[in-house]
């Protein structure tokens, strides 16, 4: 059904190239994934594949779709977008269009002459939607819905293609298990073929039939998802699945990959991966590996070790969760609530929890159930209705009614890191003026140099912008502009999962590594459970704006009391199986 054969992106001004040699093909109703770390070139393929490549970049190989040469003829690649090949993309609120109803832009998709009264409720119905959706606009919508929204739209004119790129990243876990089991039913039910652009190797394994891995704009491995799930036959494949964090169990050391994906031309005559690999020979550093068969039917590997990779150790297992000697808490909520304008229901309905220093407490929770808003009180974002917030044993419920040294005073105790670290960096500022800045307003020596250092970043990246570094080190630069005057206390929203599995391990490494060394206090929001497996210490689990269960993690992730608890459990893909079932 669609067939890639020596793609390669080449920048034509600069004389770059992007991508090289990609091939691999997807048969009618299979389901394919595209797995690999940020600017391994995923997603650059699958804009080659549907002509939607950026201005300055050109495409050579060849794609064929349905049997028909397409690559070649412009107008055969708009046409064939949509009707035979559609495009469901990662973020559903940019997807659409916040000006326009649902139902319109819906309508946009559907081959002339369909009736948009008949079809738009027909097509929301096939992805679990009531027909009022509709008439609303995106921003009315949860990000499950706007993504069901998405889907609809991609599916109104009947593709026998569809291309997903990353579609569940922004996602709760049970809103990406709901909306990734409903791709599955629609593909099955119109035999759609399904390519998967994912970096999450289990998922991939649980979703697809079989798995393409790419690093540094090269095809790594080919193969069946149970075939690579039960043995890989390239150290890159390798390193990706270990740094998966998994839900059962705690690990010593989560294995983090150091580096990052290096640029295509920087390895264009060797192993894109012998710099961050442990097992490379002289003979990795002298050419290219092809890409060649290694054992299992349809098995390729571009490994010249591919036939003989030594076992890979298990990682060691880590002790359980420590039980802190009681301290004063350097956070304490008291029956915490808030309700927002028109809101028929409140976001916190009475929620009270303690941080000791030096320990990490998880909120988890899906989407709506207040975990956001929680951290957004802490630190003064929002004010509760009623409640206390004690920090360091200072009321700072209300920042308003609070004295400007009180409200200083509260900011050095308690300082937030957010999910994006792109959006709240200032990307006309250096790295170095940001953490300068931050340093000299808690009165602290001006060291930029030993502040990057703590967070494990050269100090030659000072004098780069944000949108030079990539999304690790302006991950690390949030965390560090954060923990420039030492707080007692580090609220962190989601500050993992926009990254990559091998940058998340690493980030969870220093969070955990700062913990130590500086007795800082964390209220860790995440909806990943198995993130919350490898770093805190207790959990306490939200509903709609209420706590269900609370406790130490291995004992609430273990012996979970409450059915929600069990449900979020379900929802964490473990790659052991197909899945959603």
């Amino acid at each position: 059904m669609l067939r890639v054969e020596g793609l390669s992106v080449r920048q034509p001004a600069t004389g770059r190239t992007l991508l090289s040699e990609v091939s691999f093909d997807v048969a009618p109703g299979e389901s394919v994934a595209i797995v690999g770390e940020s600017g391994s070139g995923k997603s650059l393929t699958a804009r080659a594949v549907l002509g939607l490549l950026p201005a300055g970049l050109a495409a050579s190989g060849l794609v064929e779709v349905g049997g028909r040469r397409v690559d070649d003829d412009p107008r055969a690649q708009r046409r064939q977008r949509g009707s035979t090949v559609s495009l469901l993309m990662q973020d559903p609120f940019t997807l659409l269009n916040p000006l326009r109803k649902a139902g319109k832009q819906i309508a946009d998709g559907l081959p002339r002459g369909a009736d948009p009264k008949t079809e738009v409720p027909r097509l929301l119905a096939e992805v679990g939607l009531p027909a009022d959706v509709a008439g609303r606009y995106p921003f009315q919508l949860s990000g499950g819905m706007r993504q069901r929204v998405g889907l609809a739209a991609a599916l109104a004119a009947a593709p026998r293609v569809l291309l997903a790129d990353e579609p569940t990243t922004a996602l709760d876990a049970t809103t990406q298990r709901e909306v990734l089991a409903l791709i599955r039913r629609v593909q099955r039910e119109r035999d759609m073929t399904f390519l998967l652009i994912t970096h999450d190797l289990r998922l991939a394994f649980s979703m697809c039939d079989r798995v393409v891995v790419m690093y540094a704009g090269r095809v790594m491995e080919v193969g069946r998802a149970a075939d690579l799930r039960r043995e890989q036959r390239h150290p890159y494949t390798r390193a990706l699945l270990a740094a998966e964090p998994p839900a059962d169990r705690r690990l010593a050391v989560i294995p983090a990959v150091p580096g990052s994906v290096p640029a295509h031309d920087a390895v264009a005559g060797q192993c894109a991966f012998t710099d961050r690999c442990s097992l490379a020979l002289a003979e990795c550093r002298a050419g290219v590996p092809p890409l060649r068969p290694a054992g299992d039917a349809g098995r390729l590997s571009a490994c010249v070790r591919a036939g003989d990779l030594p076992a890979a150790p298990a990682p060691p297992l880590g002790v359980a969760a420590p039980v802190r000697a009681a301290a004063e808490p350097v956070l304490d909520l008291r029956d915490l609530r808030k309700t927002f304008p028109g809101s028929a229901r409140p976001a916190l309905a009475g929620v009270s929890l303690t941080v000791a220093p030096g320990e990490i407490v998880a909120v988890v929770g899906e989407s709506g159930s207040g975990k956001t808003t929680l951290a957004r009180c802490v630190t003064g974002l929002e004010r509760p209705d009623a409640g206390t917030i004690l920090l360091g044993g200072r009321d700072c419920s209300d920042y308003a009614r609070m004295s400007r040294e009180a409200v200083r005073q509260a900011r050095r105790t308690a300082q937030m890191i957010f999910q994006d670290p792109y959006s709240t960096l200032n990307p006309a500022r250096t790295v170095g003026a940001t953490l300068k800045e931050a340093l000299v307003a808690d009165g602290r020596p001006a060291d930029v140099a030993a502040l990057m250092e703590l967070v494990g970043l050269d100090p030659a990246l000072a004098a780069l912008r944000p949108a030079n570094l990539s999304g690790g080190e302006r991950q690390r630069v949030a965390i560090a502009r954060a923990v420039a005057g030492e707080p007692a206390l580090l609220v962190c929203d989601e500050p993992v999962s926009a990254l990559d599995v091998s940058v998340q391990a690493q980030v969870l490494g220093l969070l955990a590594g700062l913990r130590e060394r500086l007795s800082t206090g964390m209220l860790f929001i995440t909806h990943d459970l198995a993130v919350v497996r490898q770093l805190a210490d207790r959990l306490y689990v939200l509903k709609a704006g209420e706590c269900v269960e609370s406790g130490p993690v291995d004992r609430v992730l273990d012996e979970p009391a409450h059915p929600y608890t069990r449900d979020l459990l379900a929802s964490v893909p473990d790659g052991t199986s197909r899945w959603p079932g």
